[in-house]
C-alpha cells in the first residue's frame, strides 16, 4: 500500500502523487457511495495496480473540506475579488471568508484587476475587517511578490466568482504555467467557465497552489449547517465586541445595548459586513424554520 496525495482530479479519475511517482487512479466504490469522495489535496492510501494506475483505497483524516472550491486540507483560501467585469458582490466574499473561519483555514482577498479598477470599497470592506488583502494586476504583475510572499509554505487555494482572474493570477506567479484563460461576456457581464476541475501546482519556495473552477454568487460554498447564534463566531472582525453586549445571547441584528452594532455605527466595522451577517442569519433562520416543520 502506497500513500499520496491528489494532485488533480478529472472525469472519475484521481492523480496521486506518491514517492514512486504519480498514479492513475480509480477511487474504490466504497468512496464514490459514501457520500464523502476523494478530493484534491487529501492524503490518501492507494494500492497499484499496474504501471501508473491504481486505485484510491482509504481518504486519511483531513484538517478541512470545502464542497466549493472541491478541495481538502488548505491553509489558506485565496479569495480573488474584482471591481471590473465581473465585479464581485461583497456578500459572496462575506459567505467565502464565513467558510474558511469556520474549517480553520486563514483567508486572504485578493483584489485584481486593479489596472482597469482599484476597487477601493472592496479593498476597505475587507482590509478594515483585518483580513490580508492585496491589491494585483495579472496584466500589469502588480503585486506579485506580495502574493508570493503569502503564499510561501503554505497550501493555498484560489476562489473567486468566473472571469476574476484567478488563473491569470497563477500564470502571473509562475511563468511557464500557461494555464486557459477564459474572456467575459459583453453581453452578461461574466465570467466564461475555463477552469473545469480542480489542480495542484508547485511553486519554487515550497507553495502549493490550486485553481479551482469559478462560480457564481448564488453556489459559493455556503458556512454548512451552522445556526445563526454560531455565526458571529466566523465573522472575526466581530470578536473585540463579542460579550460585551447587554444580552448575553444578543444577535446584533435589532437587540439594544449591542456592541457589534455599536461597532458599525461608529466605523469600526464596516456596514458592508454586518449586512452580509444579517443576511447569513436570516438565511440560517430559514433554513432552521424547514427543518422543524
Amino acid at each position: 500500500m502506497l500513500r499520496g496525495v491528489i494532485f488533480k482530479a478529472l472525469s472519475g479519475f484521481y492523480y496521486v502523487e506518491t514517492d514512486g511517482g504519480t498514479l492513475e487512479c480509480r477511487a474504490r466504490g466504497r468512496l464514490r457511495l459514501d457520500g464523502a469522495p476523494p478530493l484534491v489535496g487529501d492524503a490518501v492510501s492507494v494500492s497499484a495496480t499496474e504501471p501508473g494506475k491504481g486505485v484510491v483505497v482509504d481518504i486519511l483524516p483531513r484538517r478541512n473540506a470545502f464542497t466549493r472550491p472541491p478541495v481538502a486540507n488548505i491553509d489558506q483560501l485565496v479569495i480573488v475579488v474584482s471591481g471590473a467585469a465581473p465585479a464581485t458582490d461583497p456578500f459572496l466574499v462575506d459567505r467565502m471568508t464565513a467558510a474558511a473561519h469556520s474549517r480553520d483555514c486563514r483567508a486572504v482577498i485578493c483584489v485584481n484587476k486593479c489596472d482597469v479598477d482599484d476597487a477601493d470599497t472592496l479593498f476597505d470592506i475587507y482590509s478594515r475587517a483585518g483580513f490580508i488583502t492585496i491589491r494585483t494586476s495579472a496584466d500589469s504583475g502588480l503585486g506579485r511578490d506580495e502574493t508570493l510572499a503569502v503564499l510561501s509554505g503554505r497550501f493555498s487555494a484560489f476562489t473567486g466568482n468566473s472571469g476574476v482572474g484567478k488563473s491569470s493570477i497563477i500564470n502571473m506567479l509562475t511563468p511557464g504555467l500557461d494555464i486557459a484563460t477564459g474572456d467575459i461576456s459583453r453581453r452578461l457581464g461574466r465570467g466564461r467557465h475555463t477552469t473545469r476541475h480542480v489542480e495542484l501546482y508547485r511553486l519554487n519556495d515550497g507553495a502549493v497552489i490550486a485553481d479551482t473552477p469559478g462560480f457564481s454568487a448564488f453556489d459559493a460554498d455556503s458556512v454548512g449547517m451552522m445556526k445563526k447564534t454560531e455565526l458571529q463566531r466566523v465573522f472575526p472582525d466581530f470578536a473585540p465586541y463579542i460579550g460585551k453586549c447587554r444580552f448575553d445571547d444578543c444577535l446584533h441584528i435589532s437587540e439594544p445595548g449591542c456592541a457589534v452594532r455599536d461597532a458599525v455605527a461608529s466605523g469600526a466595522i464596516h456596514p458592508s459586513r454586518h449586512s452580509g451577517y444579517e443576511r447569513l442569519c436570516r438565511e440560517a433562520a430559514e433554513r432552521e424554520a424547514r427543518m422543524y416543520k
